[in-house]
């Protein structure tokens, strides 16, 4: 038997759920089918997915097809909640992206498929409800290959489209296969030369040449059907076990694979969802575990098979497991060796919003914490951000209904009660010039035991932050050389205007230390030696003063935004749109309609969301996007430290003492 790990991806609404509960119930492994309406699906287990109506965290069944056993993982649709998309992409071996044939590519839809494409995830797509009034097809793939790629072919015929009879049955005409040679010549040299000679390759030949080129993440089928009438899931199916790549990996070889998701039963204990790319986890057996590589004790082992969890003694390589004893994973952590497939997440954009979060009742706010940090351990992109000075806490979020879901299971699983403050915008801070910076030790006014020089560039934008040495390798000791790094890491969260600085390298310069001394009865004296604390302490004094210099500049992040309109509003809309800081780029007239495309920045994005609705009687539809971060016109927007302040020398060494250990410089 073969593994294929398989994702289903879509924008809300496109049926993706269905498509899940409706291909485990072809397959055999589930006896009735659920429905996202009655809340009765196999794969929307939590409480409020059933009550909403809406898929909140990536869930993994599994059904087997001739040799074939997929693990199928049904993520989240809504963009508040697309870390949990994030977190899958880098355990798949294919995807099928779910477009409805009434709402068409939204634009969700195009992030997903941007995101694949990068990654060269191998995709099939395939078109929902066509039984559904207002479905259309012709239309739908001239859309497909304008926004998602033009390397894709229509797979299915269909018949009575819009209708309860709606059908799809797989093309075979010489027209199709003429079509599909056509496209399949691109990336096919033999192919492309015997095309040229006037010979049609046979059928045969063709299969093998498009799941070559699907493997590749080169072309894209396209079916159609129906989750709910079950119309075109056969050929889905074909599609999904003999064009898409069975998992890969060696059973022998190291022990190789990622934490893309952790949960807590009942009584606290934690299990990992784990893919392995390479080797054999066993039960009772010690697995290292996270960038230290410490080991743990593997005490559990669950595997879903024909959408039941059985216990196994073992998992390996190519396979998806539940695994239990890893008390210190996180998601993202590595087991064992991490390995080429391993993937580190950035596909998409970080969350744009903030919000400060408290407890109704003062007395729990220490329970509020607790209860938030567990939730930031299966999330790590909700941006638990402690403030010390006001004693506040915030989180990252990606929008509105992701804080509705976090107050609700902060109530119904921790029994905490939470208000929240108004939503604020998230900015990023990018340096403008270079700067420098050194403290030496033994010279005023370095009250510490360390030297230490930073050296602050800018980098291109979209690369993140990067340390690097210029001093000699061996002329510091290792422990301290990483007490400069990870304190960087975490000076860097809070800029010269309070927000986290992107798209720079830090690099050090200059380094020296105290060695080791000791008393003549042979003991250790710190006020002699120095010690991690010291470069914890000293490093963001020195960053602080090389970013001054540097100097930095405010960005905020920016939505790209599609509104469609009736004509009868279109000229009411325009002045809203500027109100809200929005700039046209396209405009498209229809006979009923215009479609406005353009920027809008991400704090107008929920204001123009609530206005919409008023402004077109219903009738218009707006589609955002996160796209870009540009530069704040006017004075840019500061937000309060929640630490020490290195930018204030007095006050924080009065803070910092000598000896207190540091970590406290932008300490979540």
């Amino acid at each position: 038997m073969h593994t294929l790990n398989l994702g289903i991806l879509a924008h809300v609404d496109a049926g993706k759920t269905s498509l899940t509960e409706r291909l485990l119930h072809r397959t055999h492994a589930i006896d009735a089918l659920g429905s996202v309406d009655a809340g009765s699906t196999r794969t929307d287990t939590l409480a409020l997915e059933r009550r909403r109506g809406i898929t909140i965290k990536a869930s993994v069944a599994s059904f087997d097809a001739g040799d074939t056993t997929v693990n199928l993982i049904d993520t989240p649709g809504h963009p508040d909640f697309i870390a949990e998309v994030e977190r899958a992409l880098g355990v798949l071996d294919g995807v099928v992206l779910v477009v409805s044939a009434v709402e068409g590519v939204q634009a969700q839809t195009r992030v997903l498929m941007r995101a694949l494409q990068r990654l060269r995830l191998p995709t099939l797509i395939f078109v929902n409800k066509i039984d559904r009034s207002g479905a259309h097809r012709d239309g739908l793939l001239a859309s497909i290959g304008e926004k998602l790629t033009p390397a894709h072919i229509a797979m299915s015929r269909t018949e009575a489209l819009g209708t309860r009879a709606a059908s799809s049955t797989p093309r075979t005409s010489d027209s199709f296969r003429t079509e599909l040679t056509a496209l399949l010549a691109d990336f096919d040299e033999a192919l492309l030369a015997s095309w040229v000679d006037g010979a049609l390759p046979s059928g045969e030949r063709l299969g093998r040449a498009l799941a070559a080129a699907t493997r590749a993440g080169r072309a894209h089928p396209v079916y159609f059907g129906s989750a709910i009438t079950g119309a075109g899931v056969d050929a889905l199916i074909d599609g999904i076990t003999g064009l898409l790549p069975p998992a890969a990996g060696d059973p022998g070889g190291p022990l190789s694979g990622t934490v893309f998701a952790v949960e807590r039963g009942p009584d606290g204990d934690k299990s990992a969802w784990v893919r392995l790319f390479s080797g054999t986890a066993r039960l009772r057996e010690r697995v290292p575990v996270g960038g230290d590589g410490l080991p743990a004790r593997v005490t559990g082992i669950r595997v879903i098979e024909h959408g039941v969890p059985v216990e196994r003694d073992a998992v390996s390589a190519g396979q998806i497991a539940v695994i239990r004893g890893l008390g210190r994973a996180r998601v993202g952590d590595t087991l064992g060796a991490p390995g080429p497939e391993a993937v580190h997440g950035g596909h998409f954009a970080p969350p744009s919003l903030e919000t400060v979060v408290e407890p109704v009742r003062p007395e729990e706010r220490g329970a509020l914490h607790q209860a938030l940090a567990r939730l930031a351990e299966q999330d790590p992109l909700i941006g638990l951000r402690q403030d010390e000075v006001r004693h506040e806490t915030s989180l990252s979020l990606y929008g509105e209904v992701q804080k509705e879901v976090v107050e609700a299971t902060l109530a119904e699983e921790y029994g905490i009660g939470v208000r929240f403050r108004g939503t604020t915008t998230v900015h990023t801070e990018r340096p403008t010039g270079s700067g420098a910076a050194a403290e030496f030790i033994h010279t005023d006014p370095n009250p510490y035991l360390a030297t230490v020089g930073l050296r602050v560039d800018p980098a291109a934008a979209g690369s993140g932050s990067a340390f690097r040495l210029e001093v000699e390798l061996g002329s510091l000791p290792a422990a301290f050389v990483t007490a400069i790094e990870e304190t960087v890491a975490r000076t860097l969260e809070q800029g010269l205007y309070g927000w986290q600085v992107h798209d720079c390298v830090v690099t050090l310069t200059h380094s020296g230390y105290a060695a080791r001394q000791s008393h003549a009865h042979a003991v250790f004296d710190k006020s002699m030696s120095s010690t991690a604390g010291d470069f914890r302490n000293l490093t963001p004094l020195v960053l602080m003063s090389a970013l001054r210099r540097a100097g930095t500049r405010v960005h905020e992040p920016v939505h790209r935004f599609r509104l469609e309109v009736p004509a009868a509003q279109y000229g009411q809309v325009l002045p809203v749109l500027a109100r809200h800081g929005a700039v046209p780029r396209d405009t498209l007239p229809g006979a009923r309609s215009y479609v406005v495309e353009g920027d809008l920045p991400a704090a107008s994005v929920h204001a123009l969301e609530r206005r919409v609705p008023s402004l077109t009687s219903g009738e218009g539809v707006l589609e955002t996007v996160f796209d870009h971060y540009r530069p704040v016109a006017g004075a840019p927007p500061v937000r309060p430290r929640t630490d020490a302040d290195p930018l204030d020398r007095e006050g924080y060494l009065k803070r910092v003492a000598r000896g207190a250990g540091g970590g406290s410089v932008g300490a979540r």
